[in-house]
C-alpha cells in the first residue's frame, strides 16, 4: 500500500491510532493538493463558519514544515473542500 492509499478514508489530525472516521461526527473530503483524501470534521461548523476557508498545517504541501494548506467548501457541496493553493 502506497503513502496515498493508506492517508485515504483518513481523519486530518486524528492521532495514527485512532484516524478512521467516527460516529456522531460529520466530515468533509478534502479535494486536491497535500492533503487530498483526507477527512475533514466539520462536526462544529455551521452555517456560515461552514463556508468560511481553512488553512491547514501539513509537513506536505509546498513549504514544508510550518505550512499550511488552504481548502475551502465546494460551492453547493459543503461535503468536499476544494484545494486552494499552500501558504508558508
Amino acid at each position: 500500500m502506497d503513502e496515498l492509499e493508506f492517508m485515504r478514508g483518513r481523519v486530518y489530525g486524528a492521532d495514527h491510532e485512532e484516524a478512521g472516521p467516527r460516529p456522531g461526527r460529520t466530515y468533509a473530503q478534502l479535494v486536491g493538493g497535500p492533503l487530498d483524501g483526507l477527512l475533514l470534521d466539520v462536526t462544529d461548523r455551521a452555517g456560515a463558519d461552514l463556508a468560511e476557508p481553512v488553512a491547514l498545517p501539513t509537513e506536505l504541501g509546498r513549504y514544508g514544515p510550518g505550512g499550511r494548506a488552504c481548502y475551502a467548501p465546494r460551492p453547493g457541496d459543503t461535503r468536499r473542500w476544494d484545494w486552494r493553493g499552500d501558504t508558508p
